[in-house]
């Protein structure tokens, strides 16, 4: 299941984090790619060990946890994320993320893949994000503060930069309900329920079906 998380964040939080970023050191993205990854790899990272790099990702996950598509779409356990940079030229060729991210001690499996836009779209020529499925090519190229939740192990890339700078934070999901078709299971009852309410649905009907909803979690969150 892939989704839109329409935004994010707001104007004025698009605002801050653009300036905090341009405050910022950048260094070469393959220090963080994987094996299989080095080599198609060619952007640019915010330094993770900045003091004001992590002001901005906790700023940025924070406002990522509020948004209820992405809570109901992700059942989220643990959540890590970077900002990337593209400049004319640079790209990342076809990838998968690696299923197991972190230090030796302290792995985060790697369910979901997101990008959150931080760029106004018709700032930048190329830099689409391209993901494989079963029915062909998926480009993606959203408004700034919206993001895109797709499977981290599918293949994708990001399309090369043509002209203008591409701007975004990346990250991945470790979800309580680690299979897909199960969480969703749980995503559609979830709108369901949310719309019925909406409808003015007798409270005994809602009850039951977070009930089931309940249920369900208890059956498949590990």
């Amino acid at each position: 299941m892939t989704i839109v998380l329409r935004q994010v964040l707001a104007d004025e939080d698009l605002d801050r984090v653009r300036l905090g970023l341009a405050e910022l050191t950048w260094k070469s993205g393959k220090r963080t790619a994987g094996p299989a990854a080095r080599d198609v790899k060619d952007n640019l990272q915010a330094d993770g060990a900045d003091p004001r790099t992590q002001a901005l990702e906790r700023f940025v996950l924070d406002a990522l946890r509020r948004h209820p598509l992405f809570e109901i779409a992700a059942r989220p356990a643990r959540v890590a994320l970077l900002f990337s940079r593209y400049e004319p030229g640079m790209t990342y060729g076809a990838h998968t993320d690696d299923a197991l991210m972190g230090k030796a001690d302290d792995k985060m499996r790697t369910d979901l893949a997101f990008t959150l836009f931080l760029a106004d779209r018709n700032s930048y020529e190329g830099g689409e994000l391209v993901i494989e499925s079963a029915s062909g090519e998926q480009e993606v190229k959203l408004d700034a503060g919206n993001a895109f939740l797709y499977p981290a192990g599918s293949i994708h890339l990001v399309a090369p930069i043509r002209s203008g700078v591409r701007l975004a934070a990346v990250g991945w999901v470790h979800s309580l309900v680690p299979d897909a078709p199960q969480r969703e299971v749980l995503f559609d009852l979830s709108v369901a329920r949310t719309r019925l309410a909406e409808a003015g649905a007798a409270r005994a009907e809602l009850l039951r079906l977070d009930k089931t909803i309940s249920n369900l979690l208890r059956m498949w969150a590990r």
